[in-house]
């Protein structure tokens, strides 16, 4: 059975020892004994007592003297002390409670006393140590709230400087141009700013921003904060669209070793960005729906749903209503992701724009690679406003630092355009001879193009290189270098998931 209280009792006399012993000992307490002051300081360093009952008159060190130095020490500062004395004159009390004792007992001793005083100041020692580890723990949860609000701080300063600094890179001011088409996509921008959960799709040719668009929605909207996940719709495979999609559970197949999130809970509380939604497949586009309209996605495996709160932003340059017609796309899903409809036009329609996009990109271009802005002669600019740019923006962007690497640090002349439409006899006759129709010769820029020899003797390499010149002959217009190619863009995402 474990003691009460474990008391040290120091008294140079036996009789005393044995009589205070007798009376602690029925109570439950382990009593231990000393005589001398100097075996009573060693005793109590090592056996850490609880309560120490001390003689002050004592040969050696008087118990005033042992007192001050069992206060000193760290380990036996906190022990509580109570003097035995026959001298109960007034200045023998007080000089006692100024080394540290807390409490008197007088000679001859009274056994009905010494259990109460003793076990009072048990009970106000065992409450002060509770009191003290409490405040010591608050003491350490504030300090841990503390560095974890400083963490907080910081990483919100973080968090606001990327935000600032993706809002400056998506926000209104990535819009260069003034022309009218410019202007309704900025006035579309503005008016959904308000608007979180409305569902939005951009549709425009492949190249005309209209990932730009997308974010710029969401940096301007209630959604700012959360994420922006985008998703190329063409590029996942069939396979593992659902478990992309929706997360799947750890088991739910062969390969899941752990829970994992879809891209819907990844975006919970911000935006989901569905591109080459055309593409989508039809087994796909009726659980898609579901979520739409019932805000909530079941991972492969699980057995509950659970809600997300996510905005769907969707960009197609494919002909939505007749894919509707031909029955590859859902009229219901349509009209749940076309809550409202923004526009990117092609930047043959906005030839005014060519010479602010011109000079915005050369001053881009020349800040990351830090070299001075270089001018554009005007032959240059009346070069790119004949040119239709089939790429349209990002064929744009291509063709400027290309010039800009080309001008060697003086003004862009037209000769440093390096505009792709030229070249498509090269990537024809490459195509020609690729797929046996025997092609060989020169460009009529007089280059010799690729012959038949110069291609890969492995197939999968062979169509790297093939779809590489489409791209950039195309300006990385995906859906014209799979028409140039007469393949589906599906098989080019395989090959450049980037692309």
């Amino acid at each position: 059975m474990k003691p009460q209280a474990r008391i040290l009792i120091v008294d140079d006399t036996p009789a005393s020892l044995s009589l205070l012993a007798s009376v602690l000992e029925p109570q439950g307490h382990e009593v231990l004994t000393a005589s001398h002051g100097k075996d009573a300081l060693q005793l109590a360093a090592r056996a850490l007592p609880d309560l120490i009952l001390l003689d002050v008159m004592m040969p050696g060190h008087d118990g005033f003297s042992v007192c001050r130095m069992l206060k000193r020490e760290p380990e036996t500062a906190h022990i509580p002390v109570i003097f035995i004395t026959s001298r109960q004159e007034t200045e023998s009390v007080l000089n006692g409670f100024r080394v540290g004792a807390v409490d008197y007992i007088g000679k001859p001793y009274q056994a009905e006393e010494v259990v109460t005083r003793v076990a009072t100041h048990l009970k106000i020692s065992l409450l002060t140590r509770e009191l003290q580890e409490r405040n010591a723990a608050l003491e350490e949860e504030m300090r841990r709230r503390s560095e974890a609000e400083r963490a907080r701080e910081r990483a919100d300063q973080r968090l606001s400087t990327l935000m600032s600094r993706e809002a400056q890179r998506w926000g209104l001011a990535g819009f260069v141009g003034e022309s009218p088409h410019l202007k309704r996509i900025i006035q579309d921008i503005e008016r959904l700013q308000h608007f979180g959960k409305t569902s939005v799709l951009v549709t425009g040719e492949s190249g005309t921003g209209k990932e730009l668009v997308a974010r710029a929605i969401h940096h301007h909207s209630p959604r700012a904060s959360g994420a922006f996940i985008p998703v190329n719709c063409v590029a996942v495979p069939a396979e593992l669209a659902e478990s992309l999609f929706f997360g799947h559970m750890k088991g739910s197949f062969t390969g899941a070793t752990s829970d994992r999130k879809g891209y819907f809970e990844l975006a919970d509380g911000g935006t989901l960005f569905l591109d080459e939604i055309g593409d989508m497949p039809a087994t796909l586009q009726a659980k898609l729906l579901r979520v739409l309209e019932d805000g909530e996605v079941t991972p492969v495996g699980a057995n509950q749903p659970r809600r997300v709160d996510v905005r769907v932003i969707s960009a197609t340059n494919a002909n939505l209503p007749g894919k509707i017609a031909s029955g590859d796309f859902r009229q219901d899903l349509y009209f749940r992701l076309a809550r409202y409809a923004v526009q990117t036009p092609p930047l043959r329609e906005r030839p005014e724009d060519l010479p602010l996009l011109a000079k915005h990109f050369l001053q881009m271009f020349s800040d990351e690679m830090g070299v001075p802005v270089p001018g554009i002669t005007a032959e240059a600019l009346r070069t790119l406003q004949s040119y239709p740019f089939p790429g349209n923006v990002r064929e744009m962007k291509n063709v400027m630092e290309r010039a800009l690497i080309l001008s060697a640090g003086g003004p862009v002349q037209k000769e440093h355009l390096q505009l792709f439409q030229e070249r498509g006899a090269e990537i024809e006759m490459d195509v020609r001879a690729y797929s046996g129709g025997g092609v060989r010769g020169e460009m009529s820029s007089g280059t010799p193009s690729t012959a038949l020899e110069d291609i890969p003797f492995d197939l999968e390499s062979a169509e790297h290189v093939l779809i590489q010149r489409a791209l950039e002959h195309t300006g990385g217009n995906v859906a014209e270098a799979a028409r140039l190619l007469k393949v589906n863009r599906s098989r080019i995402y395989r090959k450049f998931p980037n692309a």
